[in-house]
């Protein structure tokens, strides 16, 4: 007779992984928001390009640059929420310049895959809206937004 030991797994999303996150993923989307309106004269035309990548018949609404605004945002929500969960589970007892470096790096890592290999594929067009050099800017003040709140909330016991 064989006996098979299981083990079951601790890792949930909790609620301050989730508050953490909404935090960071709201101030890095917000960076980028800035960062765009800023730095390029047709930031209306980046946000109907973001809707039109997710629904391609709302990029020509009379709505969609809201509506990109509004998507934009909602995937930074989410991807705030995606770090503050793998940097808990995956580097709990790492120093915090590690963790900061962590989630900076992947952001520059989702950014040479969206700019390299999904856009070029969805929606190709999009890719030539902004300059690379001002998008992996955008994604890295994504990064240092996300990194300082997510440390900033893990210093005050908030995540």
């Amino acid at each position: 007779m064989n006996a098979v030991a299981t083990q079951t797994s601790t890792k949930t999303i909790t609620s301050a992984d989730v508050q953490a996150g909404l935090a960071a993923g709201f101030f890095g989307g917000l960076a980028e928001v800035a960062w765009i309106a800023i730095t390029q004269n047709n930031a209306a035309g980046v946000a109907r390009g973001v809707i039109g990548t997710i629904f391609p018949s709302l990029a020509a609404s009379p709505n969609a640059v809201a509506l990109g605004v509004t998507a934009h945002m909602l995937i930074a929500l989410a991807l705030g929420v995606a770090l503050a969960v793998g940097v808990r589970w995956f580097m709990s007892k790492v120093a915090s310049p590690a963790k900061a470096f962590a989630v900076f790096a992947s952001l520059i890592a989702i950014w040479a895959i969206n700019f390299f290999v999904v856009l070029p594929a969805w929606n190709p067009e999009f890719v030539t809206l902004v300059p690379y050099g001002v998008s992996l800017v955008s994604k890295a003040l994504f990064g240092v937004a996300a990194a300082f709140t997510l440390l900033g909330m893990y210093r005050r016991g908030k995540a």
